[in-house]
């Protein structure tokens, strides 16, 4: 049997851990570091696959407005604020505050950031006071990833592809190690330190843009060592198209396409009440700009409307071959026809008023291009199907000032890291986010792994482990996970109410007690990881008798309009801890 020891172990194979594992290379060569990833290295991952109309990088740089050594302090505001004031205040410090040197790092690595001679262009995303976002295009998480790896093979740093980490060791001093499925057999991995960079868990839900893989691997393992998770009830959700998984932000809503479904019926006017039709175009245009679903703002209603009719059966899609009802472009606010013919590429004139996607070839060709290449043709006359979908996990496991946990020797960045977000948060913080805390966890890590060196591993950890992967009956794998995430996207999507979560949790229960067949190991232990973190998000969910951020509380499933968000009483943490025997809730503040 195959052993494999380490002073520091990096599960992933993204942004977050490739800098993590660059920075252990580059800083503390002294130290044997190996990173395991599910998948391929720069092929899998989240990191490696995003795309939207165009994604940033969130940095304050010298010429940031506005300005000035503190400007950072600007940024942090913004992150606090913009998340609901349930993020941790010193961890959004921190991302701000490190974030021009994150950017520089990148930057000389020759990640093509859009410059204007040798300053990085930057503008305004998601609410925030100044112009932050630096991009390369639609696929900058893609350069990243592609400047990191490159890096990480300069460097000759080991790697275990398609290799599932499955489970931390610990002993009376804290982490020493992990397990792995590695050619399908159970692997030791002995480790002085552990850093998770496994990403999220969108495949809880029935409809999402992760890449395969994302099992929350990383929140799981965490909790069964003894970590806490935070913030598990705001998970960032949005329009997607079901075909390519693009985002639908910016200017596919800008072009003011029809929402119809299946049969051709425009549906949008059903759910905004008495709107003039003037105030229903502007929130079909302000939707581009607060993709994805947020309660503070109004935009909400398409996310409500469209997850809707996906509950009712139906079919919907994004129209560009038709006007909206009622459509004027007059009729739109100035301050959105401004934005529009800021945006414009061509002048097409009067011609634009004929169809969305006239509009959409003034403001953004290139979409069309992109939709063409991977299946979606407007020009011929296609609608885009489109399905609210699961995008971010805003929280994750409980981090301190240098990602640690509070298991001795256990590290999370970016995506499975949580506190540093809130329930909302501004786009292109997640990428930045990965990189200033892959560093800092890297640095804490190797002090960490000079003080507490690595043992072997037991024999009796690796039989438990593969009995835990044994099947004693009831689903098959694949239909566990399906049972799974249908259960999840009809209880803790858009629309969550007391009775939906409290059923969604004993669906969960029922998944439990029945079980599942023999099959791929690797399949089993995801569905079981899947399994715990969707109990915690619905537990989660259920405690929080609020709307906040993403996570809307109706008072029963009919409802037209979420509860409202309770301040101060509920500017709070939810903490999970506990594992498959039982979950425990704690409620504090921030920070804390």
């Amino acid at each position: 049997m195959n052993e494999y020891s380490c002073d520091v172990l990096v599960v992933g194979g993204g942004g977050g851990a490739l800098r993590a594992a660059i920075a252990l290379a580059e800083e503390h060569p002294e130290l044997k570091v190996l990173l395991a990833t599910k998948g391929q290295l720069g092929k899998s991952g989240v990191t490696a696959v995003a795309c939207s109309d165009r994604m940033a990088f969130h940095a304050t740089l010298p010429h940031t407005p506005p300005g000035g050594e503190d400007a950072w302090r600007y940024h942090a505001e913004d992150i606090y604020r913009i998340g609901g004031c349930v993020s941790d205040p010193e961890l959004a410090a921190i991302l701000a505050k490190n974030s021009g040197d994150a950017f520089q790092y990148l930057d000389a690595l020759g990640v093509p950031f859009v410059k204007e001679g040798t300053v990085p262009r930057q503008f305004v995303t998601d609410g925030s006071e100044y112009p932050r976002a630096c991009y390369t295009g639609p696929r900058t998480a893609v350069h990243i990833e592609e400047a990191l790896v490159r890096r990480f093979h300069a460097l000759n740093i080991p790697v275990l592809e398609q290799c599932m980490v499955t489970r931390l060791l610990t002993d009376t001093a804290g982490i020493n190690g992990a397990l792995a499925l590695l050619g399908g057999r159970v692997v030791p991995i002995s480790a002085g330190a552990v850093i998770l960079a496994t990403g999220g868990a969108g495949l809880i839900y029935q409809q999402h843009v992760f890449p395969p893989g994302m099992t929350g691997d990383g929140y799981a393992m965490a909790l069964r060592a003894g970590a806490e998770l935070v913030n598990m009830e705001f998970i960032q959700m949005g329009v997607a198209s079901v075909k390519t998984r693009l985002n639908c932000s910016g200017s596919l809503f800008r072009a003011l396409p029809r929402l119809v479904d299946d049969s051709g019926r425009e549906f949008l006017s059903e759910y905004t009440g008495e709107m003039t039709v003037g105030d229903r175009l502007s929130l079909l245009f302000r939707k581009g700009a607060s993709w994805p679903v947020s309660n503070e703002h109004d935009t909400k209603l398409i996310d409500i409307a469209v997850y809707r009719e996906q509950m009712a059966g139906r079919r919907v899609f994004l129209d560009f071959g038709a006007n909206p009802a009622g459509y004027d472009f007059e009729a739109l606010p100035a301050s959105d026809r401004k934005r529009y013919q800021d945006e414009m590429v061509v002048d097409l004139g009067s011609a634009r008023d004929q169809t969305p996607l006239a509009r959409l070839q003034e403001i953004n060709p290139d979409s069309i291009a992109w939709l063409r290449e991977h299946g979606v043709d407007l020009e011929a006359g296609d609608a885009m199907e489109i399905a609210l979908c699961g995008q971010h996990f805003q929280g994750g496991i409980k981090i301190d000032n240098q990602g640690q946990t509070i298991v001795p020797g256990l590290y999370a960045v970016g995506e499975t890291a949580g506190g540093q977000h809130g329930a909302n948060r501004p786009g292109g913080n997640a990428l930045l986010d990965s990189q200033v805390f892959g560093f800092l966890a890297a640095r804490s890590a190797a002090e960490r792994a000079r003080e507490h060196k690595q043992t072997s591993v037991s024999a009796a950890a690796i039989k438990d482990a593969q009995h835990q992967l044994a099947a004693a009956g009831g689903y098959k794998p694949q239909e566990f996970r399906e049972r799974l995430q249908q259960v999840v996207y009809r209880a803790g999507a858009v629309v969550r109410t007391e009775a939906g979560l409290k059923q969604g949790l004993a669906d969960l229960e029922e998944l439990t007690a029945k079980g599942m067949v023999a099959g791929d190991p690797v399949l089993i232990a995801e569905n079981h990881n899947l399994l715990l973190v969707a109990r915690a998000v619905l537990t989660a969910a259920l405690c929080r008798d609020e709307s906040r951020g993403p996570h809307l509380r109706f008072e029963d499933a009919a409802g037209t309009r979420p509860l409202k968000r309770r301040d101060p009483e509920w500017q709070k943490y939810i903490i999970i801890s506990g594992d498959e025997a039982a979950l425990k809730l704690a409620v504090r503040m921030p920070g804390s």
